[in-house]
């Protein structure tokens, strides 16, 4: 079983990227999913949540407005479609499984193995 995050790159400020997260072995629809970020030297942050009910969602401020999680349940993807780029966007993207969908890290137990954004000219 597995996670696996893509879509990750190098984008232009005011540029958009689409990341997915594909879950292999098991049903990504029984589960709230999280993305989180990274970036050097700092904490991991979560992003944004949809939770497995009623795909509720939830981002954190400095991504509302410009950042949209979606699912694809035949698909077994989770996608965060991010526009409007801007260079703190920058950082390590990973999505994560759990029970609860809320932004906070440690309530998620099943993680993938990230994928790098670079919003820079």
């Amino acid at each position: 079983v597995q996670l696996v995050e893509s879509g990750g790159g190098l984008a232009q400020p005011g540029g958009s990227l689409t990341l997915s997260c594909v879950s292999y072995g098991f049903r990504l629809d029984n589960y709230a999913v999280g993305w989180f970020r990274q970036a050097p030297g700092k904490k991991r942050e979560g992003v944004s949540s949809i939770d497995q009910y009623h795909d509720s969602t939830d981002y954190t401020d400095s991504v509302r407005g410009r950042f949209t999680i979606s699912r694809d349940n035949a698909k077994n993807t989770v996608y965060l479609q991010m526009n409007s780029l801007k260079p703190e966007d920058s950082a390590t993207y990973y999505c994560a499984t759990g029970n609860w969908a809320n932004l906070t890290p440690g309530s998620y137990n099943f993680w993938g193995q990230g994928t790098q954004v670079t919003v820079s000219s």
